[in-house]
């Protein structure tokens, strides 16, 4: 948990907790697949009880893993928005 101060009050913030904010949107064609298909992010949550301020912060032991998905065929950590593994050449929208 970090000590941070509100950047409009200067009151320390609390740690509200930590959430998974879904990823993605929903679409007219095919509605909520995209959605589902783009995974969450975690992020820890604090706020400011004296002005009423949220700031969202990436989990400090996360920060290499946002964006990043595990190939099934050999393993490797790539960008999330490849169609295929760059190493392998895994498709996974067959």
């Amino acid at each position: 948990m970090k000590n941070i101060s509100c950047l409009r009050c200067n009151t320390e913030m609390n740690h509200t907790g930590t959430k998974k904010f879904q990823l993605g949107e929903t679409g007219w064609v095919l509605g909520d697949l995209p959605n589902l298909l783009a995974g969450s992010m975690e992020v820890d949550i604090y706020t400011c009880a004296s002005c009423g301020k949220i700031e969202f912060f990436i989990p400090e032991d996360k920060n290499s893993e946002i964006g990043l998905r595990k190939c099934p065929s050999c393993g490797k950590k790539h960008e999330f928005d490849y169609p295929k593994c760059p190493f392998c050449k895994y498709e996974y929208y067959k």
